[in-house]
């Protein structure tokens, strides 16, 4: 019993860890699927896929991490200038760590490619998630 407790701790502490990625990587795939002003379907499936793929989202319910999506998405369709900023913001907090800042830049990318139109809009979101980690997006592409 004890151990199944200790477990259990233990993963409620990783998800507490983890949880500002899931933000910063939820924030940062609204503002590529919201580029063009809407989400598409393969957009969606994609940020599915990087769910189901990336083991340090792995802890989170996929309902939970959507519903987090749809909260950005929601932000920037009701106030694009207020919803992209408080995205941006939520993705500056990954600024200090290098490793999921390019995970996060990574991610972009791959949403930004779902439907095979790497549009201009996206690019240009994703120079902005760039500017906020201090990153260049000209070292991923």
């Amino acid at each position: 019993m004890f151990d199944t407790l200790k477990k259990s701790i233990e993963e409620m502490l990783e998800r507490h860890r983890q949880q500002p990625f899931l933000d910063a990587c939820m924030a940062s795939c609204a503002l590529v699927a919201m580029a063009d002003g809407k989400v598409s379907l393969s957009e969606q499936s994609r940020i599915d896929d990087v769910l189901e793929a990336i083991d340090r989202l792995s802890l989170f319910d996929v309902h939970e991490a959507i519903d987090l999506f749809n909260a950005y998405v929601d932000g920037i369709r009701e106030n694009p200038v207020k919803g992209r900023k408080a995205a941006l913001d939520t993705v500056e907090r990954m600024a200090d760590d290098a490793e999921s800042g390019e995970l996060l830049v990574r991610i972009c990318l791959a949403v930004s490619q779902a439907d095979g139109d790497y549009a201009r809009s996206e690019r240009d979101q994703i120079i902005g998630v760039c500017s906020r980690l201090g990153l260049l997006l000209e070292d991923f592409e």
